[in-house]
């Protein structure tokens, strides 16, 4: 049984980490708040844009002459891993980093073996993950948490953009997690590059759909195309920072939890050797007064 020394020190220290974990859910709470915000607002722009990309490009015959369309042998991969530059929220970066890894075994094994799979890492916890693990990774953009913001995430964009039009890269796919709520993050595994081109709608429904072009449709495909490219990256690390907050926030407040069920346990420790130290004074004292007697 542990001296009553060792157990008040132990109710100290566990009383201390539950400050400090209360202190981290409240913080992530603010920054939560913030951030589902901008998720939030941008959804229905980068859905539409999305929309009205599909739409337009349906029947253009300049979009399928774009370089983000063209469909090449996957030789050479880009695996885009979105994860926080922080800890303490629970298994947020390791389902990350196990998607993009059971990614390349299933679908890029053979490149992997050529070592034609490189990682771009948006956030520290990635990229320090798949660096232990031997991959090439670039590094460059890898503090976009530091101080995010859509020029940032622009430069990432046309940075991927520009290797996969030189034919550095044949295929780029983005892992990141998806904010559902607080407590639920959705793992997304999406083709980034080429552009895969949604099926055009039959109908009504479609004809409804009649957009007059101003300047030129031409003009405006070549712009909406690149444009559309990095609004779909920006919003994936919107996501995931949203994500990262909302799943730090459930750690936290777990990790609250089990500090004052181990105080509990740890006072019902105290108690019962506090008595047993008690019971065994007075059985002492006892002992010795009826030794005096006799």
């Amino acid at each position: 049984m542990p001296s009553l020394k060792e157990v008040r020190s132990r109710i100290t220290s566990v009383n201390s980490t539950q400050q400090i974990t209360k202190a981290m859910k409240m913080v992530a709470a603010a920054k939560l708040r913030r951030a589902q915000d901008n998720i939030l607002q941008m959804r229905p722009y980068a859905q539409k844009l999305s929309e009205m990309l599909g739409t337009v490009s349906a029947g253009a015959e300049l979009a399928g002459e774009s370089p983000y369309k063209q469909v090449r042998a996957a030789e050479r991969i880009l695996i885009i891993v979105v994860t926080s530059d922080r800890g303490l929220c629970g298994a947020f970066n390791t389902n990350v980093v196990k998607a993009a890894s059971t990614l390349i075994a299933e679908r890029y094994a053979a490149q992997n073996r050529k070592g034609n799979v490189e990682i771009l890492a948006l956030g520290k916890k990635g990229g320090e993950a798949f660096q232990r693990r031997g991959y090439k990774v670039h590094t460059q953009f890898m503090d976009v948490f530091t101080a995010l913001s859509f020029n940032y995430v622009r430069q990432a964009a046309e940075f991927v953009m520009g290797a996969f039009q030189n034919g550095q890269f044949d295929t780029v796919e983005v892992v990141y997690n998806e904010f559902k709520n607080v407590a639920t993050q959705v793992l997304r595994t999406e083709q980034f590059l080429p552009i895969v081109s949604t099926p055009v709608q039959t109908g009504a429904k479609a004809s409804a759909v009649n957009y007059i072009f101003e300047p030129s449709e031409e003009e405006i495909i070549t712009d909406l195309i690149p444009k559309t490219l990095k609004i779909q990256l920006y919003k994936a690390v919107l996501e995931s920072n949203a994500s990262e907050h909302g799943a730090r926030m459930t750690a936290m407040d777990k990790a609250t939890e089990n500090a004052g069920d181990l105080l509990r346990d740890l006072r019902l420790v105290y108690n019962r050797t506090r008595q047993a130290a008690i019971t065994k004074e007075i059985l002492e004292i006892v002992g010795g007064a009826e030794a005096l007697a006799n």
